[in-house]
């Protein structure tokens, strides 16, 4: 039985309606599909800021903080407050490179300096741990829609499926931009709202620190300093590594628009997760038995106004579907321009490429719907953490050796880092699933290969003078 009222309704409709309107602006921009994945190099620093917290805050940093606080409380910050330090980083020294080298994908970046061969390998393994985090964003939609009106996850997912195709299929960039900056003013009056409701009711500091004890729920740490340094720290990497990100940097129409949206986006997405986190302990003290992937779409349901809470629903419900889209839009961009286009056809035009480009959106988020269905139920926050550290344990160590030792790293250190990283990071997933974090083994191999084979490389010797 739906839990929705009139109220919830109305304020849905509305707010569905708004971006909506939005979105459809942002499709009547695409003419090229260098309209589609980079904006022609025309954004401004705002829309670029949009695309990047669109994609970033989403399920994840809501639904899934939330969810993580609810079981261990403080501890649920690191994603969103990983975010905000990795787009700090990108601002202050990765911006200018990436922007001047007027390449589309991170792997274009990549090949130059390490070769072809660099751009099928950082695309597959990149593209798959995106593609986890593409999970962590229909958990998050299933969780939410299957609270509001009971059905089947999958059956809620293959829904979640055809908003993403309305939302990325016709904008590109220019769609997860301009929604991003609409979603983004919606999303901070939704976490206020709910941030301030979840510490009123809870009697302010006193009655949160009179609920609970310091340790774990009131620490950084709570799950052990590895652990949750591990997570903080695969974010970083993670967003330093991804596609869709620099994506939306290279869509600005210069380098300071860039700089300025990574700075916009660093100040604006770590306060987000706090919201969350009250509800999550709201909720623990007085809800402990709800299921805690239900824990923030649950208060929102009961304890705000009706109009309100269907405002902030449709918010939420944005705000997965516009990262998911965000996610897909960046894995179909390498997938289409480093193999398609580089391998399979060459010869293929602008035209062809944005249909392959689309088509492959539609594959993505129908193997993302089998592939979800026998996971439901499990901690959102767990794969995007996954899938942050996966992909930057291919990508971080080479391209920070392209950009800032181009002549000092071989094509073959670069390769085997990207190569050796990642896997590394699986094998030790499924050997000690529960022992040291597989972030820092595989950063430490991916570091160890590119530094180790580049000093090993055979110097060029020096012709001497007669």
């Amino acid at each position: 039985m739906s839990l929705l009222s009139a109220g919830h309704i109305g304020g849905i409709v509305a707010t569905l309606a708004l971006v909506s309107a939005v979105g459809l602006y942002a499709g009547s921009k695409v003419k090229t599909a260098a309209d589609f994945s980079t904006g022609g190099r025309s954004v401004s620093s705002s829309v670029v800021a949009g695309a990047i917290m669109g994609t970033l805050v989403g399920g994840a940093s809501t639904i899934g903080t939330a969810q993580l606080a609810f079981q261990y409380g403080f501890a649920a910050w690191w994603f969103t407050l990983g975010a905000g330090i990795a787009c700090a980083i990108l601002g202050i020294g990765m911006v200018r490179p990436m922007w001047e080298s007027k390449v589309e994908t991170l792997p274009q970046y990549l090949v130059k300096t390490y070769g072809i061969a660099m751009g099928p390998i950082s695309s597959i393994f990149t593209s798959m741990g995106m593609f986890f985090s593409m999970i962590a964003q229909v958990l998050s939609f299933c969780a939410l829609v299957t609270t509001l009106y009971p059905m089947d996850p999958t059956l809620a997912a293959g829904f979640g499926i055809l908003l993403v195709l309305a939302y990325v299929l016709f904008g590109g960039v220019w769609g997860t931009g301009l929604t991003g900056i609409v979603k983004l003013i919606l999303l901070y009056v939704a976490m206020l709202s709910c941030g301030i409701a979840a510490y009123s009711m809870s009697g302010g500091w006193s009655g949160l620190s009179g609920s609970f004890p310091s340790f774990p729920w009131f620490s950084l740490f709570g799950r052990g300093v590895s652990r949750d340094l591990a997570a903080g720290f695969s974010l970083v990497v993670g967003v330093l590594s991804t596609q869709i990100y620099f994506q939306a940097l290279l869509s600005a129409r210069s380098t300071s628009e860039a700089r300025k949206s990574a700075y916009i986006s660093a100040l604006l997405i770590p306060p987000i997760g706090i919201g969350g986190i009250l509800v999550g302990l709201f909720m623990r003290a007085n809800f402990p038995q709800t299921v805690s992937s239900e824990v923030l779409p649950l208060f929102v349901l009961k304890f705000l106004p009706p109009i309100l809470a269907g405002v902030v629903l449709a918010t939420l419900l944005i705000s997965v579907v516009g990262t998911w889209a965000g996610v897909t839009l960046g894995i179909s961009t390498m997938l289409t321009k480093d193999l398609y286009q580089r391998f399979l056809r060459p010869q293929a035009g602008s035209g062809e490429a944005l249909l392959v480009q689309r088509a492959v959106i539609v594959g993505l988020c129908l193997i993302a719907l089998v592939f979800v269905s026998g996971n439901a139920g499990s901690l959102i926050l767990s794969w995007s953490f996954m899938a942050m550290g996966l992909r930057g344990c291919t990508v971080l160590f080479p391209l920070l050796g392209a950009m800032f030792f181009p002549g000092r790293v071989t094509p073959q250190a670069g390769i085997a880092s990207a190569l050796l990283g990642p896997l590394v990071n699986v094998v030790w997933k499924l050997v000690y699933p529960s022992g040291l974090d597989p972030l820092y083994p595989g950063l430490l191999v991916s570091l160890l290969a590119l530094v180790g084979l580049s000093w090993l490389a055979p110097k060029p010797v020096a012709e001497c003078k007669q």
